[in-house]
């Protein structure tokens, strides 16, 4: 069987996808597979399914969730009991199973490995495929509970941490059109940050769009102007500088070095 979280919570078995149930069990559901292997108290549980204002039956409820989890999980899994009953509240082991988020952690870890012996063009592969385990964000807004918006937020980063990986391997890999598609499409979600702004111009430049490049800094500076009040980050401002000079190399390696790789979720 195979769980999904990037996304609408899902679980595939075969050619079936049966329901979770009602949105208090996904939520559920999420909880335990974000920390699958580590207990969860019957506390941390309440917190994530109603907030700091649970019901005053939240535990009463908590195990008829769970119940109706069970009935659903021990039907597909390979997994004997998915769910077990461990003091101070529940644990979930995923066994055989799948997870899409560990695949898509390993395929990003790949990406790296090869990216580091300059394997950019599978790299490129890797990655895309990482990437297609994402069916849209999930958004840290939409839960009560700090372990799903922790999660979320955490899980954002390194969507976006991977998406900018493809772009800078497709440069890479000499495929810098593409690249700067996959920008344009990071900035239009995420306006105000100025590193993808430098990407961008590093992409356009060496597709010899030079002016191209000139007039995305200027974009992000009256962006950033007047949304923040501030001036573009030193980083940027550098960028700019080395494209006006037409010193490519210096600009791609020294991108190459600002590379920041998210840290590991810790549960």
């Amino acid at each position: 069987m195979r769980y999904e979280i990037l996304g609408p919570v899902r679980i595939t078995a075969g050619k079936e996808t049966p329901s979770v149930g009602t949105h208090k069990v996904e939520v559920l559901l999420r909880t335990l597979l974000i920390r699958n292997g580590h207990i969860l108290s019957l506390d941390q549980l309440a917190m994530e399914l109603w907030g700091d204002r649970p019901p005053i039956r939240a535990r009463a409820s908590i195990h008829v969730y769970v119940s109706q989890l069970r009935k659903v999980l021990n039907r597909f899994s390979r997994n004997n009991c998915v769910i077990t009953t461990r003091a101070p509240g529940y644990m979930l082991e995923l066994g055989s199973d799948e997870l899409d988020l560990e695949l898509f952690v390993a395929l990003a870890e790949k990406a790296r490995l090869q990216r580091s012996v300059h394997r950019h063009d599978l790299a490129v592969e890797t990655l895309t495929e990482a990437l297609r385990h994402w069916r849209e964000p999930v958004q840290a807004s939409s839960y009560k509970g700090p372990i799903i918006r922790e999660f979320a937020n955490w899980a954002e980063e390194l969507r976006v941490e991977c998406t900018e990986m493809l772009a800078r391997s497709l440069l890479a890999s000499d495929q810098s059109s593409q690249a700067v598609r996959i920008l344009y499409g990071l900035i239009a979600e995420f306006p105000l940050r100025e590193k993808l702004y430098a990407f961008l111009m590093e992409a356009l430049s060496q597709s010899g769009r030079r002016a191209d490049a000139l007039e995305v800094y200027q974009t992000a500076r009256r962006q950033i102007r007047e949304e923040l009040g501030l001036e573009p980050c030193r980083f940027l401002r550098e960028t700019q500088e080395l494209i006006l000079r037409g010193n490519l190399d210096e600009l791609s390696f020294r991108h190459a070095r600002h590379e920041q790789r998210v840290q590991p979720y810790a549960v």
